[in-house]
């Protein structure tokens, strides 16, 4: 069967790395997946999907704030796989909490997944595109909390925003090497992750969490303007767009 090319996805055992991992394979991409050793169940289960449609797959256990893996995962999917067209840096945490109570150890959590692991991924990725010399796709996770900020995340927020900062600075320097460098800023959504931030809501008692006061997924979805939360494979449709031959024209967004 032919292939459209080659991807990674990282953070992919769940949630909308999941999504978009199954999603890429339907359109015909080969489908590395990572996440971290603590996911290997479910990333083998992943693996399983991917290649019962059909397409060659790998698993990559990784630690993505670790420059040493992050070069060993690439590696290893052109070993295994023959080569990278496109990247999707998916992995990331949220850890909650205000400017007042939020932890150092948090606000580095938050960094050195989202952005620092963005980062090696974006970087390891593009250096073996641009040495393919056939173009490629970079794709990272931001978020509506990338875009404005939101009360009682403020660690998340600030990662988020650098995920874009990043993500406009490679791609004016990667355009001309026929690699486009987008980011996806899901609001809300039905994931794992969502269900963190609604337990970790719940069990504050100190009283300074308003923002999330009553029932945390209603309260999302009024604020949506379709009035409802949105599910991975939502997600997995846009980044399924950005790495087709369609979107050559957009980057930096």
């Amino acid at each position: 069967m032919s292939s459209l090319g080659i991807a990674i996805v990282t953070g992919a055992a769940q949630g909308i790395g999941r999504a978009i991992s199954l999603r890429l394979a339907d359109d015909g991409f080969d489908v590395a997946v990572n996440d971290i050793p603590a996911n290997k169940e479910n990333l083998e289960t992943v693996s399983l999907e991917i290649a019962a449609k059909g397409r060659r797959t790998c698993q990559l256990v990784a630690d993505v704030t670790d420059e040493e893996q992050v070069k060993g995962m690439i590696n290893d999917v052109v070993k295994q796989l023959g080569g990278l067209d496109v990247m999707i840096a998916n992995a990331g945490i949220c850890r909650v909490g205000t400017l007042l109570d939020t932890t150092l150890d948090n606000w580095e959590s938050n960094f050195a997944v989202s952005v620092k692991g963005t980062f090696l991924c974006f970087k390891y990725a593009a250096q073996q595109m641009v040495a393919q010399g056939r173009g490629g796709r970079l794709v990272g996770a931001s978020s509506v909390a990338g875009k404005t900020g939101h009360a009682n995340q403020i660690a998340y927020c600030s990662a988020k925003f650098a995920v874009r900062g990043l993500t406009q600075c490679a791609a004016l320097e990667l355009g001309r090497h026929g690699i486009t460098v987008n980011s996806y800023a899901p609001g809300a959504m039905v994931t794992p992750m969502c269900k963190y931030i609604r337990v970790a809501n719940d069990q504050r008692t100190d009283g300074a969490d308003n923002f999330y006061e009553g029932d945390y997924y209603k309260r999302m979805a009024d604020r949506c303007a379709v009035g409802y939360l949105g599910k991975p494979n939502d997600v997995a449709s846009i980044v399924s767009y950005l790495v087709s031959k369609e979107a050559h024209y957009i980057t930096g967004k």
